[in-house]
Order: C-alpha cells, then sequence, then structure tokens
C-alpha cells in the first residue's frame, strides 16, 4: 500500500536524521562497491567494453533488486509493521542528507576558522576536482556545487523511486548510482565500460531531478530577479551543464544565493572550464555552505510534502474506484 511507503520514507528521514552513515558499521553501498570493483576487473578489458558495461550493470541491479525484494517481502509477511521498519532501513541507506551536511559543515569549520588547509583538504574527501591550490573563494565554490548537485542523486531521487516501488527500486537506484559514480567516468578505461552505467543514471535521476529543483525555485526566494525572470534564467543556466540534471540544482542554488557558480577546474591536472551560472551580484562567501544546506533541508521537506500530497491522491482515487 502507499501509505506504507510514505511512512516508511518518512521514517527513513528520520533515521537519516538521526544516525546518518557510521563510517564503522557495514553498509549495503559499500558491499556494492565492493561487487562492482571485483566485476569491473573481471570484465573491464578487451572487446565489447560497452557490452561488458552493460552485463555488470545487470548483474549488479538484479543482485540487489532480488536480495532487497527478498528481505522486504518477508518482513511485510511477518507484519505489516515489521515491514515498513525494515524498508524503512532500507531507504534510510539510500540517502545522505545527514552526511552531506555534515561533510559540507566539515569545510565551513576550518573556513572559519581560517585554516584554509585543512579546508582544502576536507573539500577533497567530497570532491573529485583538484584541491591542493585553492583558495576560500575556491573552496567555497566546490562545497557548495558539491552540496547543490548532491540534493538530487544523494537525496530526493532515492525517496522518488522509493515512492514508485518501495524500498527495492531505491536500492536500484542506489545501485545504478554507485555504478555511475565508479565506472561512469569519461576516461579511456571507462569511456566505453561505463557508458549503460552512466546513462541510466541520468535516465533515474531526470524526473525526481526535474520536480526537486521545481519545487525549489518555487519555495526559494531568488534575490535581484522576480520569478519569471528567475525562471527563465534557471532554465536556461541549467543546459549549459554538461550533466542533463547537476546543472538545475547548481544553476537554482546560484540564484538563490544571488552568486555566480562554475569557472575553471583542474582533475588530475587537467584544465577543465564549466559555464557560469546563476548572477554575479556578490563573491560567494563561505558562509554560502550554510545557506546551502538550508537550501537542500527546505528542497527535502517540501519533496517529501509533495510525496504525501501525490500518495493522498493515488490511495483517494483507489478507494472511489
Amino acid at each position: 500500500m502507499i501509505i506504507y511507503r510514505l511512512i516508511s520514507i518518512t521514517l527513513a528521514l528520520i533515521i537519516d536524521r538521526a544516525i546518518g552513515d557510521p563510517p564503522h558499521w557495514p553498509h549495503p553501498v559499500r558491499w556494492m562497491g565492493n561487487f562492482i570493483s571485483l566485476l569491473d576487473r573481471r570484465l573491464n578489458h578487451g572487446k565489447h567494453k560497452k557490452r561488458k558495461g552493460i552485463v555488470l550493470l545487470l548483474l549488479v541491479t538484479i543482485t540487489v533488486l532480488f536480495i532487497s525484494l527478498l528481505i522486504s517481502w518477508g518482513a511485510y509477511q511477518l507484519h505489516p509493521v515489521a515491514g515498513i521498519i525494515v524498508e524503512a532501513g532500507l531507504i534510510a541507506v539510500t540517502i545522505a542528507q545527514k552526511d552531506l551536511g555534515a561533510a559540507a559543515l566539515r569545510v565551513y569549520e576550518p573556513l572559519a576558522a581560517g585554516d584554509i588547509e585543512s579546508a582544502r583538504y576536507q573539500v577533497s574527501m567530497i570532491v573529485g576536482r583538484d584541491t591542493e591550490n585553492l583558495d576560500e573563494k575556491e573552496v567555497t565554490r566546490a562545497a557548495v556545487e558539491t552540496v547543490a548537485e548532491s540534493i538530487g542523486d544523494g537525496i530526493t531521487s532515492p525517496l522518488f523511486w522509493a515512492f514508485i516501488g518501495g524500498a527495492p527500486l531505491a536500492i536500484v537506484y542506489r545501485a545504478v548510482n554507485t555504478c555511475d559514480s565508479m565506472i561512469g567516468h569519461k576516461n579511456e578505461r571507462y569511456r566505453d565500460f561505463g557508458w549503460a552505467a552512466a546513462k541510466l543514471d541520468d535516465v533515474l535521476n531526470w524526473i525526481p531531478g526535474r520536480i526537486t529543483t521545481f519545487l525549489m525555485m518555487l519555495t526559494n526566494r531568488t534575490p535581484y530577479l522576480n520569478r519569471k525572470e528567475a525562471f527563465k534564467r534557471w532554465y536556461t543556466d541549467a543546459k549549459k551543464h554538461p550533466s542533463p540534471n547537476s546543472g538545475f540544482f547548481e544553476a537554482a542554488v546560484a540564484l538563490f544565493l544571488g552568486v555566480q557558480l562554475g569557472g575553471v577546474n583542474y582533475y588530475k591536472g587537467i584544465k577543465s572550464e564549466r559555464a557560469h551560472m546563476g548572477i554575479s551580484k556578490r563573491e560567494l562567501e563561505k558562509r554560502d555552505i550554510l545557506h546551502t544546506i538550508k537550501i537542500m533541508q527546505r528542497a527535502v521537506f517540501a519533496f517529501v510534502i509533495i510525496l504525501w500530497i501525490g500518495g493522498g491522491v493515488i490511495a483517494a482515487a483507489g478507494a472511489w474506484f
């Protein structure tokens, strides 16, 4: 029943806010990562790498789907309350609101104390770009951009798929996203092998990403622009980003803060230029990390409200017909 899923989603958010992802606890995402690494070593060589990448993706997603379905079904067979609790626990491992906010705070705190070296180290834990030469503004930009783009794949996308298909689909989404993180790179080793994972991750994020960012645009004030101008600028800027989904989050946050995001990044010494997004009304400041965390929290709250409204409509329609 849809109401069970909604209760599980809400309980999962409470669990995540309470305990997050304790580093020394066993975690299904780490097990997924180990499985992906094993398949990477076994399959990523020779010819037909695209096909082998599809095989990896199928093996990972079918395995986690079967296991999560079995666990969820078994729990609901015992009792609906047991099913809700177990589903909530499974969904909780697919989201990272607490850890994302905590990671951003670990960047902000040394910046606030004037310790740029510690801030560089902390931001290196959450970004892929080179960080050893970043100044305060660039460390801040890296943290803000990472929190912004992670609102979707780190929180609202798994919640969306949990709403559609319960914990099993949330787990499948997290498996695809983990595959993309590990093998969905555009370098020589993974360009073909990780193609399927990268494409499927884009597809799975498309609908929840646009729902989330549309809600963000509705529930946040955009300084210096009226609402019509803000929506137009948001959509135009989002299209400049190389990712079909991340750009919508970064463009929205840039507009809310009244700053520009994007610019020059370096990855293993290789220069990468990203188009600027937002409006340059002021310089990016370290306190914008805190503002971005609040934007994330409001976005998640609005998204869950919409899920409850949607679930209520579905339940009412089911009862009527």
